[in-house]
């Protein structure tokens, strides 16, 4: 089993920024991709942003130029989503996602965390 623990959603205006942050308890060896899905009221769940084992990222275009996603393992896995320049249409619900090879390989989420965009 793999936790993700998500954190760093809130309410900003728009032009705003915020980082989001999901610790994953798993080494970054074993995770084949790890990345950032969203899903807002009366919509699908979708993709934001991802990156893969070899540090290639990609994005959705609504992210293209103003999310940029990274990652880091100091004693512990870390994938961040930061995000700037935000939208009202940006506000969802923010997941964090990573499917993992070897024991326990598969896909796992976080719980999410609320990002609402308003004046």
């Amino acid at each position: 089993q793999v936790q993700l623990a998500e954190s760093g959603g809130g309410l900003v205006p728009p032009g705003g920024s915020l980082t989001l942050s999901c610790v994953i308890s798993a080494p970054i060896s074993t995770i084949f991709v790890m990345g950032w899905y969203r899903q807002a009221p009366g919509k699908e769940r979708e993709l934001v942003a991802r990156i893969g084992n070899d540090g290639t990222a990609d994005y959705a275009d609504s992210a293209k130029g103003r999310f940029t996603i990274s990652r880091e393992t100091n004693g512990e896995t870390t994938m961040y989503l930061q995000m700037n320049s935000l939208k009202p249409e940006d506000t969802a619900v923010y997941y964090c996602n990573v499917y993992k090879l070897s024991v326990g390989r598969g896909y796992y989420w976080g719980q999410g965390t609320q990002v609402t965009v308003s004046p």
